[in-house]
């Protein structure tokens, strides 16, 4: 299987290369760089947001084909049932202010005719499993956003708008650009943080990217 892994910085899989010994791109190609992880594998860091990710992996797209695009990511969770490390497979994720407001309201994209802002992933693990049922993973639904939530009024309402259960910058950008070239993908989240008001103290960004490659070791022991 030829895979694409699609992270928006490589701190998020540091473990993850330094287990296929792949070395750092050049400094003048961090932020967009692609370089091997095994044979069937390659890694492609994009940068951090929706606008990175859509222009890096669409570029890298109209050249390349893969079975599937694999997207990792630690990620903030709205739900206090998923805990901080957990690592979730993302099943629908939206665009949460491609939109307009009309006052007090908001207007979905969707509902102003121009388009859509939910994507979902035309894979999951479980069609990948075959004789392996080796992960697990609980299922989340996600948005995607430019601005992470830290006010106690954004987070109610985008909460009662959307009942997202995590969120990201680039996830559901993955998403949109696979669904332009037919490309086979899906999505993999750690959670560093729960969404609140700004408090590094409560992060736990280690427990998560070490979770998450833990995944993705497996994943491509298995797969690629």
């Amino acid at each position: 299987m030829r895979i694409l892994i699609v992270v928006a910085t490589e701190a998020e899989v540091a473990p993850l290369i330094s287990e296929f010994r792949i070395p750092a791109p050049e400094p003048e190609e961090a932020g967009a760089g692609c370089q091997p992880l095994t044979a069937d594998c390659q890694l492609l860091t994009t940068g951090v947001g929706m606008v990175a990710t859509a222009f890096a992996l669409g570029r890298h797209l109209s050249a390349n084909k893969y079975d599937l695009v694999l997207n990792l990511g630690i990620a903030g969770s709205f739900d206090r049932n998923i805990a901080l490390g957990d690592v979730v497979e993302v099943t629908e994720d939206t665009f949460a202010e491609l939109g307009a407001e009309d006052d007090m309201n908001f207007l979905p994209i969707a509902d102003m005719g121009f388009g859509e802002a939910t994507w979902y992933p035309s894979k999951k693990l479980a069609d990948l499993y075959n004789l392996f049922n080796t992960f697990n993973l609980p299922q989340a639904k996600a948005i995607t956003v430019n601005t992470v939530h830290g006010n106690e009024a954004s987070i109610q309402n985008v909460a009662e708008r959307l009942s997202p259960q995590i969120e990201s910058m680039e996830g559901a950008a993955v998403f949109y650009a696979c669904k332009q070239f037919d490309m086979p993908c899906m999505q993999i989240r750690a959670v560093s943080n729960y969404v609140e008001k700004r408090n590094r103290a409560n992060w736990n960004i280690g427990l998560a990217i070490k979770n998450l490659n833990t995944f993705a070791v497996e994943f491509l022991k298995l797969y690629a």
